[in-house]
């Protein structure tokens, strides 16, 4: 009896699990060796820095001398820091002037373009906004508006209207921001809509018509819900793109007037390179990343991001 248990032995050892035997398998060989560079790259430039971000928050340094530690002191002095809850409210100020305004934009875009655009020329139109840089974009509406030779108060000033400020007031600061990004941004949004609303089967609206409903109630009962996927990509990358919004207002109003535009983005530049705390400005930056998690988890799970009507 126990020379068969020492036979069976050997080859149960030789038994590997299937998570084992899947590892060994040469597809999973080659799929591991087409992802490494992208793994290595991850690692590199994403992961290891953000580890040493998460330090960096926890020490005081002025990026010459060597960190001291302080603990939690950077993220209890933010907290009570009025300069970085403005921010907050700035930016968040930024965000409800932009993504709501933006995305209706784009959506009567996309509609006007499904209905009655269909020639390739007009839709790649809207991409040249999206496609100049931050940079240039800032600098010439920057021109634009300027507030003596400037073409839009130059035209005011024409039909005997006052000038305005734009840029340099404290009240219109933030809504021409606002603006000039959604010019930007709007035709990207709209081709973001319109490949989502092309990928709606038409029999679906058949079968509306053949029901009685009119172009209105197929819009809200049968687009808007088969577009669920397409808008809850749409409104998650934007409003984590507003909420980062720092070039435009780097080039026209860095910060001002009085704070105006100070978003959280500028508020961190200025305590890192401007007053060299980067500890406290790394911390501030990590606080910006675990709002944008709970802000984009929240979005999802009000849109019902995984679920699709067209399943």
């Amino acid at each position: 009896m126990s020379t068969q248990a020492v036979a069976v032995t050997p080859r149960a050892a030789r038994v590997r699990p299937d998570w084992m035997r899947g590892w060994r398998r040469r597809e999973t060989l080659v799929a591991w060796l087409f992802i490494l560079p992208s793994l290595i790259g991850f690692t590199v430039f994403y992961l290891v820095p953000a580890i040493r971000g998460l330090y960096i928050s926890f020490t005081d340094w002025d990026l010459l001398s060597t960190p001291t530690f302080v603990g939690a002191d950077n993220y209890r002095n933010l907290l009570q820091d009025g300069d970085f809850r403005h921010s907050l409210w700035v930016t968040l100020y930024y965000v409800l002037l932009n993504i709501p305004l933006q995305t209706m934009l784009g959506l009567i875009i996309a509609v006007v373009f499904d209905r009655f655009v269909h020639g390739s020329g007009w839709r790649s139109l809207l991409l040249l906004p999206w496609l100049m840089p931050n940079v240039i974009v800032a600098l010439l509406f920057l021109w634009l508006l300027d507030p003596g030779l400037g073409i839009f108060n130059v035209f005011l000033d024409a039909i005997g209207l006052p000038k305005q400020s734009f840029f340099g007031s404290v009240g219109q600061a933030m809504p021409t921001i606002a603006g000039v990004n959604i010019w930007r941004f709007v035709g990207y949004t709209a081709l973001l809509i319109l490949a989502g609303m092309q990928r709606i089967p038409k029999d679906v609206y058949e079968a509306g018509a053949i029901d009685g409903a009119s172009e209105t109630r197929m819009f809200f009962n049968i687009t808007l819900p088969l577009l669920k996927p397409v808008l809850t990509f749409v409104l998650v990358t934007s409003v984590v793109g507003s909420f980062q919004i720092f070039d435009t207002i780097a080039v026209t109003t860095k910060g001002g007037p009085v704070d105006a535009t100070r978003v959280i983005n500028w508020f961190i530049y200025q305590q890192a390179f401007e007053r060299f705390k980067f500890g406290y400005a790394t911390a501030a930056s990590l606080i910006l990343f675990v709002i944008l998690v709970i802000v984009s988890l929240v979005q999802m799970r009000l849109l019902n991001a995984n679920e699709s009507d067209l399943a």
